[in-house]
């Protein structure tokens, strides 16, 4: 099964999460909720998003992108803040181009919101930090 190690931060403890699991990731030596950042595949995309039970934010951008790399650690940002309620999955369009067809997703960076196994708001071209937390919040409020 594909993990990621993160640092708690609570206690700076690192933690195996995997990319699925069933609840959410909690720090083996303090119990808080650890954020929840994973790279996803095109073949995990279904597991590890649609199936997820927390909402999850779906980071579709690629290495050779400016703009993505931008972007990118707002994205972690949002999920350390976010932990135990958003799960954040960065899929590399080059690697998993089926999931960029499938969304119809024309520009790079795209964040998509998931919830209940379907997408229930985007964004599309960077953005800066504040209004991609704007709209993170309504896009979870309206859930």
């Amino acid at each position: 099964m594909a993990s990621r190690v993160v640092s708690c931060t609570t206690c700076g403890t690192r933690n195996r999460v995997p990319v699925t699991a069933g609840g959410r990731p909690r720090c083996a030596a303090c119990h808080a909720d650890l954020p929840w950042v994973v790279d996803v595949s095109g073949t995990e995309f279904a597991a590890a998003v649609e199936g997820s039970a927390v909402p999850v934010l779906v980071d579709v951008w690629a290495p050779w992108c400016g703009p993505c790399r931008q972007v990118s650690p707002v994205v972690e940002q949002l999920g350390r803040e976010n932990a135990g309620r958003l799960k954040v999955a960065k899929v590399n369009s080059d690697l998993a181009p089926e999931v960029a067809v499938r969304h119809n997703i024309s520009g790079i960076p795209t964040l998509l919101l998931y919830s209940g196994g379907r997408e229930v708001s985007r964004v599309v071209g960077a953005q800066p930090a504040g209004q991609l937390r704007r709209w993170l919040t309504d896009a979870l409020a309206s859930i």
